[in-house]
């Protein structure tokens, strides 16, 4: 049994699972395709991600485009990340603009964020442990990166710039102009 919330944003999903606590501690089914396709998210998943992080690690904003583009469905399984995405879905009302929210392994929350959005996260608890489920396979050569502090996109993170901890390759990810200014980074309906 599941719960999906909307958000605002076509097929940006917020899955709270239902959760067995006794004495013993809990249990829920993370994923069960059958539940999901009741509730009519109809992904069929072909790769599962895990990352460690520590504390003000921030992976992102990371895409992938035309054939290759993935949805995701992401989750903490140990501490607490601020998940942000970017919608470039140019029909959608919602284009360019972004969507937040805490996952924790207490909340126990999904997303499920559809094809066509950019997507990362800031570590907020000492580490963090993270899940996700994609339906394409990662291809380097489709991956594209949004900057995370780019002033057009206003995304709070809630820690100054400077005590973000970047990878390399994040450091170097490119403006919202500069992916507004190639159409094959931008995703169209078909």
């Amino acid at each position: 049994m599941i719960e999906v919330d909307t958000t605002g944003f076509t097929g940006l999903k917020v899955i709270s699972p239902k959760i067995y606590k006794d004495p013993r501690g809990y249990f829920f089914e993370s994923y069960n395709q059958e539940t999901f396709n009741k509730k009519e998210i109809m992904q069929n998943f072909v790769q599962d991600n895990q990352s460690f992080s520590q504390k003000n690690t921030l992976r992102g904003l990371h895409f992938q485009t035309g054939n290759h583009a993935q949805c995701k469905l992401i989750r903490v399984l140990d501490g607490a990340i601020l998940d942000v995405v970017v919608d470039l879905r140019k029909d959608e009302p919602t284009f360019t603009k972004h969507y937040a929210i805490k996952l924790t392994s207490d909340n126990y929350k999904q997303l499920l964020v559809p094809k066509g959005f950019a997507h990362g996260f800031l570590v907020l608890s000492d580490t963090a442990l993270i899940s996700y489920k994609c339906d394409s396979y990662y291809a380097p050569t489709h991956e594209v990166g949004l900057h995370f502090s780019d002033p057009d996109l206003q995304i709070d993170w809630g820690i100054p710039q400077e005590n973000a901890i970047l990878s390399e390759k994040d450091k170097k990810n490119l403006s919202l102009k500069e992916i507004l200014n190639n159409e094959s980074y931008i995703s169209h309906r078909s």
